[in-house]
């Protein structure tokens, strides 16, 4: 069979922010150096989790996916058209098959409008169903995201963080989307509500055959949602591949890194080492050669010196590093990193 077209595709992405501050007619002006040469492929219907450090440009890049940030060099592809030259025709198209789900759930709502006015008026602004069946699909809607219809006359200041959420991913079905952007959409949230939107995630990508990149910061939930794995550094993703692959077998000493990072419950089981010193460069002044350099234990003088490594595949699994896949040991936490326990079952959420 020949393989899936991809709904997704970046080439060589390069975004730059201006500094303020620079010096006369812009000849010293600085640059926050955000993306730094990204190239990630969305097929339809997966779920691609981005991953790193506060920074590393996760945000970024899902936001230029969707044409809200213009980017420096390079290009974006959506569904086969160019959506990165800007033109006004592509960017509408991009509007009404993809949509965002956001990291704080009660300040992306209008504070206005009830919930059933804020999932209506998508609806509305897209000509998705004729007027006189607005109220009907929002109740549908309300009820796919699993709450009850009832909650829509509730303004987001009468409605739990979870529910917030919900309505915002009520919100974005509203488009029909051929992607949706997940950006930290459960940072904000109790642990417990947390596993429930995990949950709805995993069963609405199942029924509705969604495309989702999901950015977070958590490795167990990304483990358990997400099909594809990209982790970037500085602007970089430095290794990508899937899920499993990468948690059981990472190839970049920076992943490894984030993966023997996570705490261990058990007070039994003895803290690791620190696998990762410092903190990350400034993305105004990039360190020379590999950006993860100066913080990696296996860094040889090449890593200092030549040009940052290209991603190169094997297996379907790729990482921008010299090092060989048997150079790195085995992180100590790769059999023990499972989802937590608020993410092992679905719960209901009470309206």
């Amino acid at each position: 069979m020949r393989p899936q077209a991809p709904l997704v595709e970046t080439d060589d992405v390069v975004l730059h922010f201006p500094v303020s501050g620079g010096g006369p007619l812009g000849l010293s002006r600085r640059f926050v150096k955000a993306l730094n040469g990204v190239s990630l492929t969305v097929r339809p219907g997966e779920t691609v989790g981005l991953v790193g450090e506060s920074g590393s440009g996760k945000s970024t890049l899902g936001r230029a996916l969707l044409g809200l940030e213009p980017i420096t060099s390079g290009h974006v592809v959506f569904d086969g058209t160019s959506v990165s030259a800007g033109k006004r025709q592509d960017l509408a198209r991009l509007r009404r098959e993809t949509a965002m789900v956001f990291q704080d759930p009660l300040n992306a709502l209008n504070p206005r409008l009830t919930a059933g006015e804020a999932i209506a008026e998508v609806l509305r602004v897209h000509r998705k169903v004729p007027k006189d069946e607005i109220a009907g699909r929002v109740d549908e809607l309300l009820t796919l995201v699993g709450l009850g219809p009832s909650l829509a006359r509730r303004k987001p200041q009468a409605l739990s963080g979870g529910q917030c959420q919900r309505v915002g991913i009520a919100r974005a079905l509203a488009i029909e989307p051929k992607l949706i952007v997940a950006d930290e959409c459960v940072a904000a949230l109790d642990v417990s509500i947390q596993g429930q939107i995990i949950n709805l995630f995993i069963d609405l990508k199942d029924r509705m055959k969604l495309t989702v990149v999901f950015i977070a910061h958590d490795l167990a939930i990304v483990r358990r949602l997400c099909d594809r794995v990209a982790v970037m550094y500085l602007g970089r993703i430095v290794e990508e591949g899937p899920t499993e692959k990468v948690f059981s077998s990472p190839r970049h000493p920076y992943t490894a890194a984030l993966i023997e990072s996570i705490p261990e419950i058990d007070p039994d089981i003895p803290l690791p080492e620190a696998p990762m010193q410092g903190e990350p460069p400034s993305p105004m002044n990039l360190p020379p050669g590999c950006a993860f350099h100066p913080r990696c234990p296996h860094a040889r003088q090449q890593c200092r010196a030549d040009p940052p490594p290209e991603l190169r595949r094997r297996d379907d699994h790729g990482w921008a590093c010299i090092l060989e896949p048997g150079d790195l040991p085995r992180p100590q936490t790769a059999d023990r990193l499972h989802p937590a326990p608020h993410l092992q079952s679905p719960q209901g959420e009470h309206p």
